[in-house]
């Protein structure tokens, strides 16, 4: 895979310029130092060239603060795994000693390094890139991240090492967002499954603020995981940068296959893991309830049932959803997640054949009929599945604007107790004409 690193201190513009490449608003950006703190990966593509674009924290070389440490270190596993190096400083803020000091790991690291100077918005300010040659990194290259001044020449540089390598194919594995409150134990998880430091884990809560993807092999296998930002109620979110993490948790939902919403066992189902819940399934998402620290709980051998079947009861339009007791801490049943995940998913492919939707619907539906509306007669000739990943099911009736709320969700049941179709949300639509029968 070809990988560009972004690095540099704080509030040098690495997130700017990582959003100026990929096209896209993809990394928070705000006017406070150290708000991108996990690194951050996006495809991007410059003259041909394809490549992962990773954005990491600013980095305080001597800091000790537990966050500062931790962002450190991200941004140095970034440089490892990197393939080219654009090394950001800040032509209005000039030569620091922090730049110096990143500029000696660099030259150790042997890595391909493009110096970039942001900020230069103008040809006033091109002398003012040249004190950055005293880092020993090479011509430094004056651009600005803002409006993409000089961009080009930038790039050119940076992808050198990556020239004439393949195109990668399209991404076609399984995507797993795990999401929920902040300090359900999100990051934990996925770097218990990564089995590697992939996520910041402190005890501060809220500390992932970006989605970040990550790639776990299981059973060969590759699986892409998404640890989200914490949600919290939208009434609670008054920082700006809490809400582009909501927007940005939302987006994690919107491109995964399956969605585990983690909630803490201490705590239980709380009004903001239903409203997750729900966002997942009306997304159209697979979905499992993942009850994360169940080692924290004095329990019987009955426990999780009694516990599975009083939160079911407390969501029963969800009462299909998938679950599963784990502890991200001790890693007792955090496999499962993927073996469950992966089940979810080819229940969400798999498609019902029309002779036999047809067979054994039309036979409940002919021994529970719709009632009559309006003096009208409601008469459903025909079913069939339309799409899979989601499941959709159009039923043709005479009225189709006529049919009750609660025949349709008769109809749902109906149809999830005759086919395994636990957590996965499944989508009707009615329409007038039926149409010739195929199979």
């Amino acid at each position: 895979m070809n990988i560009i690193a972004i690095v540099g201190r704080p509030n040098v513009g690495k997130s700017t310029l990582f959003n100026r490449i990929i096209g896209r608003r993809h990394a928070i950006i705000e006017e406070e130092p150290g708000v991108t703190r996990d690194r951050l990966y996006a495809e991007a593509e410059w003259a041909g060239v394809f490549f992962t674009l990773i954005d990491t924290g600013g980095i305080l070389p001597h800091s000790e603060d537990v966050i500062d440490r931790a962002i450190r270190e991200q941004a140095f596993i970034a440089m490892e795994e990197a393939d080219s190096i654009i090394f950001v400083v800040d032509s209005r803020g000039g030569l620091t000693a922090m730049d110096e000091d990143l500029a000696r790991e660099l030259q150790r690291s042997g890595k391909h390094i493009t110096l970039a100077v942001n900020k230069v918005d103008n040809e006033k300010h091109e002398n003012q890139i040249y004190e950055f040659s005293s880092l020993g990194l090479g011509d430094p290259f004056g651009f600005s991240a803002l409006s993409g001044r000089s961009l080009g020449d930038l790039l050119d540089h940076a992808v050198i090492p990556l020239r004439d390598r393949p195109e990668p194919p399209e991404d076609t594995r399984l995507k797993i967002a795990v999401v929920g409150r902040p300090n359900a134990g999100k990051s934990s998880l996925v770097n218990a499954l990564l089995g590697e430091e992939r996520n910041i884990v402190t005890p501060v809560a809220g500390t992932t603020r970006d989605a970040i993807d990550s790639v776990v092999k299981y059973h060969g296998q590759e699986i892409v995981l998404i640890d989200t930002a914490g949600l919290r109620r939208r009434s609670r979110v008054k920082e700006n940068v809490e809400m582009y993490s909501v927007i940005r948790t939302s987006r994690a939902i919107d491109r995964c296959d399956v969605a585990v919403v983690l909630i803490d066992a201490e705590f239980g189902l709380e009004a903001q893991d239903k409203r997750i819940l729900n966002d997942v399934a009306d997304a159209r998402k697979g979905l499992i309830l993942a009850i994360n620290k169940w080692d924290l709980i004095e329990k019987t051998d009955r426990t999780a049932d009694e516990r599975r079947k009083e939160m079911l009861e407390d969501i029963p339009t969800l009462d299909y959803v998938v679950t599963s007791f784990i502890s991200a801490l001790t890693r007792q049943r955090i496999h499962k997640i993927i073996d469950l995940a992966l089940e979810v998913q080819e229940r969400r492919e798999h498609r019902i054949a029309t002779h036999e939707l047809n067979t054994n619907l039309l036979a409940e539906i002919a021994k529970n009929p719709p009632p009559s509306v309006r003096g009208r007669d409601l008469r459903i000739n025909y079913i069939t599945q339309v799409s899979t990943a989601p499941p959709v099911f159009a039923f043709f009736l005479n009225h189709p604007e006529l049919l009750p709320d609660a025949y349709k969700r008769f109809l749902e049941r109906r149809l999830r107790e005759m086919y395994d179709l636990r957590g996965v949300p499944i989508s009707f639509v009615f329409r007038r004409k039926s149409p010739k029968r195929e199979d």
